[in-house]
C-alpha cells in the first residue's frame, strides 16, 4: 500500500503541479494582482478541481458528453472564457504604483471555479489518478473518498506555490513596462497551454 500512495503522491504532484491552464492562471493572478488579492481565485480554483473529481469519479462527464452536439458548445464556452480570463491578466495595471482604486480588481473565486470546470487538463489528470491507482483494495468508496482528499491537499499545496511564484514576480518588477510584459506572456502561456492540451 505505501509503493501505492507513494506512486500515486508523485503522480498528483507531476499531474497538477506541470504547468496548465490552472497553474498558469493562479500565477498569472498572483504576478498581476498580488498573493492576497489572488487568495479568493485560488481557493475557487482549488474548490473547482474539487467538482472537476466529483463530476469524473460519479461518471457524470462520460454522460454529459455523451449528449449529440453539446461537446462542441461545452468547448466553445470554455474557449471563450479562456480568452476573457487572458485579456483580463494581460491588460491588468501594474501592481505598484498605483493607488488601490485605481488598480482592476482580481478575478473572484467563482472565475476559478469556472476555469477549473473548463479546464480539459482537470478532467484528464483526475480520470488517471482515480483510475490508475487503487490505494484500498477491495473498498471502492473509501479508496475514491481517500484519494480525493489526498488529491485536494496536493492541490492546495501546488496552486499556493503558484500563486507565489507569480506574486514574487510582481514583487520583483515594479516598472510598469517590465510588469506589463510579464501579464502578457503569463496571458499566452495560458492560451497556450489550454491549446496543449485541447490539441496536443
Amino acid at each position: 500500500m505505501f509503493d501505492e500512495l507513494a506512486s500515486f503522491l508523485i503522480a498528483a504532484f507531476a499531474l497538477t503541479g506541470s504547468p496548465g491552464p490552472n497553474t498558469l492562471s493562479v500565477a498569472a493572478v498572483g504576478a498581476s494582482f498580488g498573493r492576497l488579492k489572488g487568495l479568493n481565485y485560488m481557493l475557487g480554483l482549488s474548490a473547482g478541481v474539487g467538482l472537476v473529481i466529483l463530476i469524473v469519479g460519479t461518471g457524470i462527464s462520460g454522460a454529459i458528453l455523451a449528449i449529440p452536439g453539446l461537446a462542441p458548445v461545452i468547448t466553445a464556452a470554455a474557449v471563450l472564457y479562456f480568452l476573457y480570463l487572458a485579456w483580463r491578466i494581460a491588460t491588468a495595471p501594474p501592481l505598484s504604483g498605483l493607488p488601490d482604486e485605481t488598480r482592476a480588481r482580481a478575478p473572484r473565486w467563482y472565475a476559478g471555479v469556472l476555469l477549473s470546470l473548463s479546464n480539459p487538463k482537470a478532467y484528464a489528470a483526475m480520470g488517471a489518478l482515480f483510475s490508475g491507482y487503487t490505494l484500498l483494495p477491495g473498498a471502492p468508496v473509501q479508496d475514491g473518498l481517500t484519494k480525493a482528499a489526498i488529491v485536494m491537499v496536493v492541490i492546495l499545496i501546488v496552486n499556493a506555490l503558484w500563486l507565489s511564484v507569480g506574486a514574487g514576480l510582481a514583487q520583483t518588477l515594479r516598472n510598469p513596462k517590465a510588469s506589463r510584459m510579464v501579464n502578457i506572456a503569463f496571458a499566452v502561456l495560458l492560451l497556450a497551454s489550454v491549446a496543449l492540451v485541447a490539441f496536443g
